[in-house]
Order: structure tokens, then sequence, then C-alpha cells
């Protein structure tokens, strides 16, 4: 055995920041990739909600035709047929609307707070 001591280590310094490690979030810029991909969703989502009003009131139109007379029954049918693009249209719209406006919402609180957008350029 020797007679040297272990290397002394020197002890950890701490992270910059409030004590407990707690405090606001830091400060993440928002790209204006990110900025035109939440415009995307959030105009192909209303394109998509768009859609679905002019589905249901033509389904709407075909019900009252084919309660009008008894030949077009087939009318009816098609409303059935536009009901069931509705239903499958649902998850769609929610899967392009609910990132949009999260988004969107992300957008708007960096333009407010001054940190990037279009406001910052000018």
């Amino acid at each position: 055995m020797s007679d040297q001591w272990p290397a002394q280590r020197p002890a950890p310094r701490p992270l910059p920041g409030p004590p407990g490690g707690y405090g606001p979030p830091r400060y993440q810029e928002v790209s204006a990739g990110y900025r035109r991909w939440a415009g995307v969703l959030l105009w192909l989502a209303i394109a998509v909600a768009g859609l679905m009003v002019v589905a249901f009131v033509v389904s709407i139109v075909f019900l009252v035709k084919a309660d009008a007379d008894v030949d077009n029954a087939a009318h009816g049918y098609l409303a059935l047929f536009l009901w069931f693009g509705i239903a499958a249209a649902i998850p769609v719209l929610l899967a392009l609307g609910v990132p949009a406006i999260v988004m969107k919402r992300h957008v708007r609180q960096q333009e407010r707070l001054g940190h990037g957008g279009w406001a910052s350029l000018s």
C-alpha cells in the first residue's frame, strides 16, 4: 500500500438560478417555421370545419327533398352518408385544431413579451 491519499475533488458548484431550483421557465424563441406551421394548421382546421358545416346543411336539404317526395328516397341515403363523413371528420378537426390553438397561443405570448415575431424585426 502506498502512503498517498486519494485525489481531492472540488465540491460541485450549484447551478445558477433561484434556490431550490424553482423559477420561471427559460426563454425559448419561436422560429419562423413554427409560426408558419401554426398558421397552416389553423387554416386547415378552419377549412375542415367549413366543409363540415356545408356537409351538414346539404344533408338537411337532402332530408327535406327525401321527405317531400317518395321517389327521391336516395337523397335520404346521401344525407346519411354525409353524416358519416361528418362523424369521420371530427377527429381530423380535433387533430388539426387543438395543436393549432396551442401553437398560436404560444406564438402570441412570445410576441406579447417582445421575444421574436414580426414586431421585433422592425
